[in-house]
Order: structure tokens, then C-alpha cells, then sequence
């Protein structure tokens, strides 16, 4: 018997509902998506969208429980993407809120910050998603707490 005596399973389950939640109001399927904890714990989401300014580059928002959301495009060769845009205001904000930013965001608007947020460290990963009503379960089934 393996016993998770560090709340990975919690954490990831936490994390993987918030991207489920958010990628389901962005429409975009699961199989799109992935959420991996860690230090920090990050989130991507490939999108179809196009910014208007990089039609040639693929787009996808990512996430870090230090810096909450980021739009960014993938490079030609590989490497690391370029972030364009932060969301800032809170590091798990309501899916609303990623929603807006992206409709923003494809329309040129210029939304979010150029500047990453850098929220302060937080320590328990599954209380601070569970705060915003996102909690795990030992199973790995993805679950909404209500609000």
C-alpha cells in the first residue's frame, strides 16, 4: 500500500479540476490540457486561436501558482514559448475572468500586464485551490466544491 503522506494526490486532483473547469468554459477538451504539480505547480492549455499580431504561431495560456495565468505563443523551433501577456490580479482567478482575458487577448486589446505578477509562495497548493472552491479527491476524480 502506497501512502501519499505528502498531499500529491490531493494537490494534483485540486489542480487538475481548476484546469478542467477553466478549459471547459474556454471550450477546449480535456486532451488539451495538462496540469503537473511541482515546484512551482503549472498548467497548460493549447489553444486553436491565433493572436492577431502572430497568425503564424500557435497559442496557449499557461499557468504557475506563482503567476497565475499567461497567454503565450510556441516558437518554431522548440524552445520555450514567449509569454505576451499576464493576467494578473489573483493567482486562481474565476474561469470568468481567463475567459475575458483570452476574448481580449484575440480581439488586440491588450489585456492583463507585460511584467509577471509574482504572487507570494504558497505553501499548501490543495488549501489555496480549495479556497477558491476547487477540491481533490483521493480517487483522482475531478471535483467542484460549490461556491
Amino acid at each position: 500500500m502506497i501512502v501519499d503522506i505528502y498531499g500529491w494526490d490531493a494537490a494534483e486532483s485540486a489542480l487538475q479540476a481548476y484546469i478542467a473547469v477553466v478549459a471547459d468554459a474556454l471550450g477546449v477538451p480535456p486532451e488539451s490540457t495538462c496540469a503537473m504539480t511541482g515546484r512551482p505547480a503549472s498548467a497548460y492549455i493549447a489553444l486553436d486561436e491565433r493572436l492577431p499580431n502572430f497568425p503564424d504561431r500557435d497559442l496557449a495560456l499557461l499557468w504557475e501558482d506563482n503567476q497565475g495565468w499567461a497567454a503565450a505563443i510556441e516558437t518554431h523551433s522548440g524552445e520555450d514559448v514567449i509569454v505576451v501577456a499576464y493576467l494578473g490580479g489573483e493567482v486562481v482567478p474565476p474561469p470568468s475572468a481567463v475567459v475575458g482575458f483570452l476574448r481580449d487577448l484575440l480581439a488586440d486589446k491588450q489585456p492583463g500586464q507585460l511584467e509577471p505578477p509574482n504572487f507570494p509562495p504558497c505553501a499548501d497548493l490543495t488549501e489555496r485551490l480549495a479556497r477558491h472552491g476547487y477540491a481533490g479527491t483521493s480517487q483522482s476524480m475531478i471535483t467542484r466544491s460549490p461556491s
